[in-house]
């Protein structure tokens, strides 16, 4: 009887431990890939959930023609050149070789469908033809494309071709993609909606219709982006998938085979979605505190920040968010609309996950000189007793 009880009480012990942990915060490590290197990002937070070798120099394939495709979206945009503008095809790009459009030498092909020939179908082809179009010559093109990736910040790359052909120079890394994407998808939403096409078929030929991400038929909510393969690359992919309001992006690298790179990538989605939310805290231009003014017209100042706020987080912390407002002391007028009066800090579990400028959400104008006079005397009187 007394094994029994004491069974009994050390299996009470180990559940109710159990609960205790699971209570507090438990996310299992990120699955272990093989591969020379992945992150897995959330792009409106711009949080790394889960990364290895990051920033380790890859060679990045096809999915070289994100960036061709970012600067043609670029392009548009600017209205340097529009979807309907028709490009000669030369023979050089027509003798392309890997992955093609089937674009013929001497045709004329319109931007869109040069464009859908490099996201959905792959085509080497097509990406010459559209960089001797906006480059002049694809060595121009791709001094743009190493211009953009500067621009954006991606710090590991420097393109040599605007298809992803193997050349010992060409390279970048897993967060230089997914900074690319990222801020494709933010800029450009409209020719990014090409990456989650199924098929395109042009000029009768059937033979290289299907998009080669294959994410796009067994998830729904993937929608892009670029597959890529070298022999030196190995499979490497990126992806995106949104369910409810969140989105995730994956850049894997290296892979043994095209399945693996696309089961890799759907574990790493499935990982974030499952253990990770987010959540917005703070909404641009709201009040959220408030700062005392001396010498002003008005006696307090509103407070809130200048762009909407939202973190990503293991899902059970968030029942221990706090947030600290941190405002200026002796504040005095005149009060500009978007003054820094403060900070404010999102903390979760005793760590600060976030921190943001508090700003002045009006104007405050000053007082005449002797009502500044006088809040100056009685901000001096206060001092003098250690009240501010």
């Amino acid at each position: 009887m007394k094994k029994i009880l004491q069974y009994s009480l050390a299996l009470a012990f180990i559940v109710s431990t159990s609960n205790f942990i699971l209570a507090q915060s438990f996310v299992p490590n990120a699955p272990d890939l093989n591969l020379k290197s992945y992150i897995l990002i959330e792009p409106e937070t711009n949080t790394i959930i889960a990364e290895s070798n990051s920033d380790g120099l890859i060679e990045p394939a096809s999915m070289t023609k994100v960036m061709t495709a970012y600067v043609v979206a670029d392009q548009i945009q600017n209205d340097l050149i529009n979807l309907e503008d028709e490009v000669l095809i030369s023979e050089r790009a027509w003798k392309m070789g890997g992955s093609k459009m089937f674009i013929e030498v001497g045709k004329r092909v319109n931007i869109l469908d040069l464009l859908k020939g490099i996201i959905i179908q792959s085509g080497n082809d097509a990406s010459v033809a559209i960089a001797e179009y906006v480059g002049g010559t694809e060595d121009g093109f791709v001094d743009l494309m190493n211009s953009y990736a500067g621009a954006l910040g991606m710090e590991s790359t420097y393109f040599r071709n605007s298809t992803g052909l193997p050349d010992d120079e060409h390279l970048t890394s897993s967060r230089d993609l997914a900074i690319l994407t990222t801020n494709f998808m933010t800029n450009y939403p409209d020719i990014y909606a090409l990456f989650k096409e199924k098929e395109f078929e042009y000029g009768g030929i059937t033979g290289n219709k299907y998009n080669r991400n294959k994410l796009l038929w067994r998830d729904e909510s993937s929608d892009g982006v670029k597959t890529g393969y070298t022999s030196s690359a190995g499979y490497c992919l990126i992806g995106s998938a949104k369910r409810g309001s969140m989105r995730l992006i994956t850049v894997v690298a290296g892979s043994d085979s095209a399945n693996n790179s696309f089961a890799d990538t759907q574990r790493l989605l499935e990982y974030g979605f499952r253990f990770y939310a987010t959540q917005k805290y703070f909404d641009a231009n709201k009040e959220y505190t408030i700062a005392k003014i001396w010498g002003g017209k008005e006696d307090n100042i509103s407070l809130g920040v200048d762009k909407d706020i939202s973190v990503t987080l293991p899902r059970t912390n968030f029942k221990d968010i706090k947030v600290n407002y941190n405002v200026k002391n002796n504040v005095q007028a005149p009060i500009k609309k978007g003054d820094v009066l403060g900070s404010l800090e999102i903390v979760s579990k005793n760590e600060v996950v976030l921190t943001s400028d508090l700003i002045a959400l009006n104007d405050v104008d000053a007082k005449g000189f002797f009502g500044r006079l006088w809040s100056k005397f009685i901000l001096w009187i206060m001092s003098l007793f250690g009240m501010v």
